[in-house]
């Protein structure tokens, strides 16, 4: 089971909702990992779907990962800020050995990232998204911490069916 650090673990921020945003993201995702691991042990299906990242609960899990790094790295780039040297996310094939130690890691480099970014980096300008959305700093933030949420929603409610 993973150990969530000390709050102080995660440095001051010039902007504190980013900070905020960057402990709840952490809480989401461990949050997320732990119900994975419920709906794993109950060996829940997921609803068919033309989506490959809705495969398995494997693929899930890999897509979780592996968005939560294009988060940050993405940011990073449209501030341009140094790579936040976030490995790859793990394959989903074996990715239950491996899970933990990448969500340690994923945490671990989420905290520095953006401490020294002034606030008023967060919300102006918009920047195109990977899917062609465009999002300000800030509203990536948030809806990195609602990607978790709502993996974890749609697990707690298959979860509850069975």
């Amino acid at each position: 089971m993973l150990v969530q650090k000390p709050l102080n673990d995660v440095p001051p921020h010039a902007y504190p909702g980013a900070r905020a945003m960057v402990i709840l993201h952490e809480r989401q995702l461990r949050s997320f990992l732990a119900t994975w691991s419920r709906a794993r042990a109950a060996r829940v299906a997921l609803p068919e779907s033309e989506d490959p990242a809705y495969v398995s609960l494997d693929t899930l899990i890999a897509h979780v990962c592996r968005a939560a790094r294009g988060y940050m790295v993405w940011m990073c780039e449209v501030l341009d800020l140094p790579d936040p040297g976030i490995r790859s996310a793990p394959a989903a094939a074996g990715i239950e050995s491996v899970v933990e130690d990448y969500i340690d890691h994923l945490v671990e480099c989420w905290r520095q990232p953006l401490s020294q970014v002034a606030e008023s980096k967060f919300d102006q300008p918009e920047y195109p998204s990977r899917w062609k959305v465009n999002y300000c700093v800030d509203a990536m933030l948030e809806h990195a911490v609602m990607h978790p949420l709502r993996h974890e929603f749609q697990l707690e409610t298959l979860i509850g069916q069975r």
